[in-house]
């Protein structure tokens, strides 16, 4: 039974810290408690702890523009952040855990800005029958945390562009988001803001579990093991290179001639290659495979390999290179 309410109000942007810090409140939530915790990211793509980076989301575009990944630890599909978006965290211990009364939360809140918020078959939120709350559940050891997202003034048009992958023959195991139609708050209520909505959120949580709501305070000696989390959670390994096989292909028409590169991938390392060429070089496909087998399946890490054994003045090392850049790996 809950019996005190704490939140945790987060204004550091970095996704890798606010996921370390998450899993620091999963781990030290008490019996009877619950903690909100809200936050933000800026200009993140976050995906599931069962997907593949590049599968969903064009990582190299993201990148390119200064955007980050981040992989979190529960399962569900890949969302957008940026500075228009609330992101909410309920953490109980699993005996309290009940999504319905937390989404309540949210509803009641909304409800303040006359917006009537309705439950999804996939535990999403909608509002005017279009989405703006994805959710997501994690258990781990008797504790629990159900978290998602709160469109309130999103970039729409970076949300459709970083979560849409080119066409690039990509064949890939693992879970796959489900594109809805999305709305942003603001739509259905011009005065809302995301620092608007962290205020009605604090009274909602009251509000709905009847209860004085307090302030968590994060202990000082926290702030090193949050940190060390980080590390982990920031990795290239964790974010990118789960063990989640996948196959990879492109082909381009040069002067010098056609070529056809297919990539198979584990762990986010190229495992195996082969090239389908009518180049008039019989030694290509030989090379090819020197310069990428066990690299890692990434754009600049492919293309400094590439140079290295064909030599950067190569035209197919060039026209390889920018065939492989086109893909926004």
């Amino acid at each position: 039974m809950i019996q005190e309410l704490l939140i945790y109000n987060h204004t550091t942007f970095d996704p890798h810290y606010n996921i370390a810090l998450e899993k620091y409140l999963l781990e030290q939530v008490k019996p009877g408690q619950c903690i909100l915790y809200l936050w933000q990211n800026k200009n993140t793509v976050v995906i599931g702890r069962n997907q593949n980076a590049w599968v969903e989301c064009r990582t190299g575009l993201l990148e390119e523009e200064g955007g980050i990944l981040a992989r979190r630890l529960s399962g569900g599909g890949a969302v957008f952040h940026d500075l228009g978006n609330l992101n909410f965290t309920f953490l109980v211990r699993d005996e309290d855990y009940d999504v319905d009364r937390q989404l309540s939360v949210i509803q009641t809140a909304l409800r303040d800005f006359g917006i009537l918020a309705e439950k999804s078959g996939r535990n999403d939120l909608l509002a005017d029958g279009r989405k703006f709350s994805g959710n997501a559940f994690f258990h781990s050891q008797g504790h629990a945390y159900h978290h998602g997202t709160l469109l309130v003034d999103v970039d729409k048009d970076k949300l459709q562009r970083y979560l849409t992958p080119p066409k690039a023959k990509l064949e890939a195991k693992g879970i796959q988001s489900v594109r809805s139609r999305v709305v942003n708050l603001k739509e259905l209520a011009p005065e809302l803001t995301c620092d608007i909505l962290r205020i009605h959120m604090c009274s909602a949580f009251s509000r709905v579990y009847g209860l004085p709501v307090k302030d968590f305070i994060l202990p000082e000696e926290a702030r090193q093991q949050i940190l060390k989390s980080k590390q982990s959670l920031g990795s290239w390994d964790w974010c990118y290179g789960q063990r989640l096989p996948f196959s990879f292909a492109c082909e381009g028409r040069f002067p010098w001639g056609s070529i056809r590169l297919e990539l198979q991938v584990e762990s986010g390392a190229i495992r195996n290659v082969r090239t389908y060429s009518d180049s008039m070089d019989w030694e290509v496909s030989d090379l090819l495979n020197q310069a990428l087998q066990n690299c890692r399946f990434d754009t600049d890490a492919m293309c400094q390999n590439l140079i290295q054994v064909l030599g950067q003045e190569d035209p197919v090392c060039a026209d390889l290179c920018g065939l492989i850049r086109q893909q926004q790996l």
